[in-house]
């Protein structure tokens, strides 16, 4: 056999619909960690805690830099790690308690600190939570492309993974507003506010640690099917050799590239959407909470919608045009606003709009998502066609790497964006000056549909469609079965 390719797997029976949700949970975890650093931090950090906004950006963009360059060495050591628990499972294990730990922290700064201590205190627990999560995050991840070779199937299984990251993120986000941090009648409380976030954190920091300990037992089972890696010695050069020539594959590149570009806008996107809600739409926490429920409707509604858009549409074409329907939906309802064509804030017809719109947005979103996270996993094929080995988790860990570069600078942006318009520390809802609100909306537009519109143009140039894949999966099991000829 040779040496350089992956120990095939026994036969796998196939996935029940148990092993698909466990699965598929794994990436509440995540969402749940992400939408917490990506919503709330910025606005925790700078409106409760009492730190300049380019100081709290620059510190989650050092964080996700950081973080970038660690998943491909988490990657590569998956991919060759050998135990009897497999290549991925191990570090999923290994994860939850750090990362539990970390977010539990982050929430939790000391009273009375200088500003420069509560920034190297936040950013180190930023850095523990980065590093951690990729233990679970990136194997986790991998373990799609071993589970099932089927091109409809990832596409579905995908589907079922977004829905429970998407859902978890949103129960927890929609948990703050009228549980933790709900705003009083007398207009007292809030997510501005100090009081409610120790609750948040602890109840947060327990959930991700049981998500992430019942996904990977969900999918201990799987182990003796998943592919080993080859006993072999590799030199350091030889594995950047191996890294360099993996990733030298066409469609990962463009997909890549595509990702790095919606990444920036994604990173611009979360750290000032709260903003944009709490201050440029004068949105109450009950409203919020409403556009969270608006949230679950589009998330169902995208995952029930993303296998018929892919069946009928290609993956490529269909995540093309729910893109750039996905954008136009965000930035349609501000860009109205400046254009003197929104209802006025408080009006129950203003907040119609932006339900509709956050349905409209998030399900086209979603079934973007998972189209191209089914992409990502069919290159797994073609790149072992062109170089004999087995990838999966370092392909997910430098697609990771270059999104999370970048969107560390549409985090630092942000902060930029924020720093321009003067925005005001301990802001009240109602009370930012119209030219305030107005700079950050004329700076922010253009910066977002800019880099979309690149993202959305590279993935024209990505090559592999169902038939493509199928041609791999064909040559892959003839190299096999000679293989299998040859040792005999």
């Amino acid at each position: 056999m040779n040496p350089d390719q992956d120990a095939p797997a026994k036969e796998r029976p196939p996935l029940s619909l148990t092993t698909k949700l466990l699965y598929g949970l794994g990436a509440a975890a995540n969402t749940i960690k992400q939408r917490g650093i990506s919503t709330f931090l910025l606005l925790f950090y700078n409106q409760v805690v009492g730190l300049p906004p380019a100081m709290v950006s620059g510190a989650i963009a050092i964080a996700l830099i950081f973080d970038a360059f660690v998943d491909p060495m988490v990657g590569q050591v998956s991919d060759n790690f050998k135990s009897k628990w497999g290549r991925r499972h191990p570090f999923m294990y290994t994860a939850a308690l750090p990362v539990a730990v970390g977010f539990f922290l982050i929430w939790n700064p000391p009273m009375g600190w200088e500003k420069e201590a509560l920034f190297i205190y936040m950013l180190v627990c930023l850095l523990v939570i980065r590093l951690f999560d990729t233990f679970f995050e990136l194997p986790s991840s991998a373990l799609l492309a071993e589970l099932t070779e089927k091109y409809d199937e990832r596409t579905s299984l995908i589907a079922i993974r977004q829905l429970c990251g998407v859902i978890g993120g949103l129960i927890m986000t929609l948990l703050v507003y009228e549980v933790f941090l709900k705003e009083r009648p007398d207009g007292s409380g809030g997510i501005t506010q100090r009081e409610g976030w120790f609750e948040y954190s602890i109840v947060a920091a327990i959930t991700i640690f049981t998500i992430i300990l019942i996904s990977s037992r969900g999918t201990h089972h799987q182990i003796p099917y998943l592919r080993q890696p080859p006993s072999r010695k590799i030199t350091f050069a030889g594995m950047a050799k191996e890294v360099a020539h993996t990733l030298n594959n066409r469609s990962f590149v463009v997909l890549t590239v595509s990702g790095m570009f919606m990444s920036i806008s994604l990173g611009l996107k979360g750290a000032l959407e709260l903003y944009f809600s709490l201050y440029f739409w004068g949105l109450t926490q009950s409203q919020l909470s409403a556009l969270t429920i608006a949230g679950m409707i589009a998330s169902v509604s995208g995952v029930s919608l993303a296998s018929f858009v892919s069946k009928r549409m290609g993956k490529r074409n269909g995540a093309i045009t729910m893109f750039a329907g996905a954008v136009v939906a965000l930035v349609l309802p501000i860009l109205l606003r400046l254009m003197g064509l929104m209802p006025p804030n408080g009006s129950t017809a203003l907040f119609v709009i932006l339900f509709i719109d956050v349905i409209a947005n998030g399900a086209m979103a979603i079934m973007t998502g998972v189209m191209l996270a089914s992409m990502i996993a069919d290159v797994v094929e073609d790149s072992e066609v062109k170089t004999g080995r087995r990838s999966e988790g370092l392909l997910m860990s430098a697609d990771n790497l270059f999104k999370k570069v970048v969107s560390g600078f549409g985090v630092f942006v942000s902060g930029l964006v924020l720093t321009f318009a003067q925005f005001p520390q301990g802001a009240k809802r109602g009370e930012v000056a119209p030219e305030i609100l107005h700079n950050m909306a004329l700076v922010y537009l253009p910066t977002l549909v800019t880099f979309y519109a690149i993202a959305i143009g590279c993935l024209f140039l990505f090559r592999i469609d169902k038939d493509a894949h199928e041609q791999n999966l064909a040559t892959l099991r003839a190299r096999a079965s000679t293989t299998t000829e040859v040792a005999e």
